[in-house]
């Protein structure tokens, strides 16, 4: 696992294998994968807590902030494909037929440099 390129399913599989490895099957329910994941996403964003978005441009340029967002990041996505693979969902189809809705739901025609006004104003 150096740094070639992998797949989303590839991933899983890697991920799978991880678990499988440690025997941990019978913990990880879809509930338990959520929550964890929702907990990683919360330590992602202690990385940007209180900082300006220059302030973050800024402590990206260092390699230990930078390598602890990416852990963050990769707590993340790990939850996220394991819970994929839990319930049995392929994530790369998933995300194609997301990005087609959103392609439908936000136009290039209508949207092309706008925030949607839900994101903007929030209820």
């Amino acid at each position: 696992m150096g740094n070639e390129s992998h797949s989303l399913e590839d991933l899983m599989a890697l991920v799978r294998e991880f678990v499988q490895e440690r025997d941990w099957e019978g913990f990880q329910k879809p509930s338990s994968l959520a929550i964890s994941a929702a907990i990683e996403t919360g330590e992602l964003l202690e990385r940007f807590q209180w900082l300006t978005h220059e302030e973050i441009a800024e402590h990206l340029k260092n390699e230990d902030y930078r390598l602890s967002v990416e852990d963050e990041i990769a707590d993340v996505m790990i939850y996220m494909i394991r819970l994929a693979d839990t319930i049995g969902i392929e994530p790369s189809r998933a995300i194609l037929r997301k990005l087609e809705k959103n392609k439908s739901k936000y136009p290039v025609e209508d949207w092309k440099g706008k925030i949607p006004d839900k994101v903007r104003n929030p209820r």
